[in-house]
């Protein structure tokens, strides 16, 4: 299959296999699995923090998050398109009674400071207490520079705000800015790693935070039924990933350039490939285009596209520069 849904579907190589089914491994929830334990210690002195957690998700370990920077009735402000707030099951307000404040995002992904600043709600016994900024990078694939990022620390600190990251493809983030990803979460009082999108490990992301703030989130996890047993196995594969897989994404970027210019060749499909900046590409249809008939016919040649409009494609490790040509070619020969 060459599947462009999403860097969500990359499957583990053989070397991960080996590496999962050999992990010396423990009960993590008496805190007794070594592999777990060292992923951990090795990912919070790797980026910049003093603590981190294992956590079966993106989804749980932003929801982890915002429950242990926020407290019952608080409020947290994030953007219209933030992962957070729109594709996360409403977890924040639904079980850490946090009532989520979007802005709406520019163009590029990062949010205006004058509206974030006009959303904080005065100290009043009507209003929800604003606690938090939670930002996100990449996001719908767009990086936030730096210099953005140091001014979100300068408006959190003035308005005694935390601030948090989405950063389920921060790894992309910082290849597309060629720095280390500790350069992106010094910025940041917690940030969140996904290890089982572009990465690609099986399962799992990290929560990254100081001390007291990761013992808070461990706390909840539990509450929230993440603990997990030997959950080594896959801890092992995460560690992998961040070891040997980060280099790949650049190679995943240039693929999604290939893929934006040559879709952006093709009548009726809108890419502009100069805003395609890491892995992902939207592409936005002609009323013509019928994208479902279009995705089923690829998918009898086992190729597989999401059916939206704008369509969106991820470019990720398991799909090659020759995949990308014969999609395209499979593509034509469809229209």
């Amino acid at each position: 299959m060459i599947d462009f849904r999403s860097d969500t579907v990359t499957r583990p190589n053989q070397k991960m296999r080996t590496v999962m089914a050999n992990a010396e491994v423990g009960d993590d929830v008496y805190g007794d699995d070594p592999t777990v334990n060292d992923l951990e210690s090795w990912s919070a002195n790797e980026y910049g923090f003093e603590a981190a957690l294992f956590v079966t998700s993106g989804t749980q370990a932003n929801l982890l998050g915002l429950m242990a920077h926020c407290e019952r009735g608080d409020e947290y402000l994030c953007g219209q398109s933030a992962h957070n707030y729109r594709f996360e099951a409403g977890g924040a307000a639904v079980l850490g009674s946090i009532q989520p404040q979007p802005i709406e995002n520019n163009p590029d992904g990062t949010l205006c400071f004058d509206k974030l600043q006009a959303a904080i709600k005065p100290d009043d016994s009507h209003f929800a207490h604003t606690t938090l900024l939670s930002l996100e990078n990449t996001i719908n694939g767009k990086v936030l520079p730096l210099a953005y990022l140091a001014q979100a620390r300068e408006f959190v600190n003035k308005n005694g705000l935390q601030l948090h990251l989405d950063g389920a493809r921060v790894f992309n983030a910082a290849a597309a800015l060629n720095i280390e990803v500790r350069e992106i979460g010094q910025y940041f009082d917690s940030i969140t790693i996904c290890l089982s999108k572009g990465l690609g490990a099986p399962v799992g992301s990290l929560l990254l935070g100081s001390k007291a703030f990761i013992n808070k989130a461990h706390r909840i996890r539990k509450m929230l039924g993440g603990g997990m047993r030997q959950a080594g196995i896959l801890a092992a594969a995460g560690k992998l990933a961040l070891m040997e897989n980060v280099e790949q994404l650049k190679v995943d970027h240039q693929n999604a350039q290939l893929l934006a210019v040559e879709l952006s060749k093709l009548e009726g499909f809108s890419v502009k490939p100069e805003h395609v900046q890491t892995n992902i590409v939207f592409a936005k249809l002609s009323e013509n285009v019928d994208i479902k008939a279009i995705a089923a016919q690829l998918l009898q040649d086992e190729i597989i596209i999401s059916s939206g409009n704008p369509a969106r494609f991820v470019t990720h490790r398991d799909i090659s520069r020759d995949d990308i040509l014969l999609f395209i070619e499979k593509l034509k020969s469809v229209l």
